[in-house]
């Protein structure tokens, strides 16, 4: 008796699962198992999409400050870039990177790209009005034309670096004038050429300034 219904049942589980089989869509059975398999599993934790700040900053400037980005140029192919609360003032994009420093001028609407002219770059230097800030960012070389009253007068801006700058140097640098920016900002670095080091062969890696600037200064 217990095997007949031993018997039984077996049969009986098979003729269901065959019934089930033949009614049943594929498309669910498939669902249902893949179900089955993803049970236990540990959810994914995905991180969030970190949302741009401005000018590409890592973390987003205070209410009421300015957002700026200074960047040399680094080889023939990574071009000078300078912004200012997300708007490019110079780069590659707008097509105003020229060789040697590249100046832009906040607060007069006024930019420019100095090239090999010491003199003019001077000028434009003593033209912008009081109240103004001054961002420049070398591209290519910017120091072998540059002559001893242009250097002692960026020097006078603030730079601690302009009468050390080499052949094909990377130089990055923020001044203000007329009024005096803060201690604990990124004002200025530099990075000469070295043949052993260099990044970009006869050019040393670009390097960056950035940082944010009280809205009430400008």
């Amino acid at each position: 008796v217990k095997l007949a219904g031993l018997l039984f049942a077996s049969l009986t589980a098979w003729y269901l699962g065959y019934l089930f089989a033949v009614f049943v869509p594929k498309e669910t059975i498939t669902t249902s198992i893949a179900n089955l398999q993803d049970i236990g599993k540990k959810p994914v934790l995905r991180a969030p999409v970190p949302k741009r700040q401005k000018c590409d900053h890592w973390s987003p400037c205070s209410p009421g400050n300015y957002a700026y980005r200074i960047l040399s140029g680094g080889g023939k192919q990574k071009l000078a870039k300078i912004c200012f609360e997300d708007e490019l003032l110079i780069s590659n994009e707008k097509g105003n990177v020229g060789s040697g420093i590249n100046i832009a001028i906040v607060n007069c609407n006024c930019v420019t790209d100095s090239t090999d002219h010491s003199g003019e770059m001077m000028t434009f230097i003593k033209n912008a009005p009081k109240g103004s800030l001054l961002l420049m960012a070398t591209q290519d070389d910017g120091s072998t034309r540059l002559k001893n009253d242009a250097k002692k007068l960026i020097e006078e801006l603030g730079s601690k670096e302009i009468w050390k700058m080499k052949f094909r140097s990377s130089w990055a640098f923020i001044a203000a004038k007329g009024f005096r920016l803060p201690d604990n900002i990124q004002k200025e670095k530099i990075n000469h050429s070295d043949k052993k080091k260099n990044r970009y062969g006869d050019w040393p890696a670009e390097i960056q300034i950035e940082g944010c600037i009280p809205g009430n200064l400008i």
